[in-house]
């Protein structure tokens, strides 16, 4: 147990990987099945990522996700109701409606809260790396420092490199309307 947490982003990962399969049926362990755990939670930190404002949660999709987790406790479909409210919320941010968003938010954060994940805060969450940093986040951003700096002077090819020195460093950035730049750890 202690090597496989050392390999992983964080400890809920592991949580979610086990939530993955019916607790009756056996569980195949795989690292191809743990990045696809971590890949599905850093889809769920992504949504809620920016979600702004609080609200009531949905009924419709708390009651399926009550449905679930009552049907001998289906986790794999709890999971699955939980993914759909990710992207109801998604379509919610595109959309640029707050109502929604406020609700797909809240909906999926009590689903998470009985299952024990999306408990973080999801910008430090996907800050984390998987195992042994390469850049601490003072470096990081002193480059994005740099970059913006670049960006401004419109010295494109000097922006262009740091971005990739930092995606070869593992930093994926996102660029944002109004100039700001969000990183994440790949």
């Amino acid at each position: 147990m202690r090597e496989v947490l050392k390999s992983l982003r964080d400890p809920e990962v592991l949580r979610l990987f086990l939530l993955s399969s019916h607790y009756r049926g056996p569980i195949n362990y795989s690292t191809v099945q743990l990045v696809q755990a971590d890949e599905t939670l850093l889809g769920l930190y992504r949504a809620l990522k920016d979600a702004a404002g609080s609200g009531p949660a949905d009924a419709e999709s708390l009651a399926t996700f009550r449905a679930a987790m009552d049907d001998d406790f289906n986790t794999p479909e709890a999971l699955a109701v939980m993914q759909g409210v990710a992207r109801e919320l998604n379509q919610a941010k595109a959309a640029q409606d707050a109502g929604r968003c406020a609700a797909a938010a809240a909906t999926l954060r009590s689903m998470g809260a009985v299952l024990g994940v999306l408990q973080q805060d999801p910008d430090t969450y996907l800050k984390r790396s998987v195992g042994v940093k390469t850049l601490g986040d003072d470096e990081i951003e002193s480059f994005l420092a740099a970059r913006r700096a670049a960006r401004a002077a419109k010295d494109f090819a000097e922006s262009d490199r740091i971005r990739d020195q930092l995606t070869t460093a593992g930093i994926l950035l996102e660029d944002k309307p109004g100039g700001a730049t969000q990183w994440r750890r790949a």
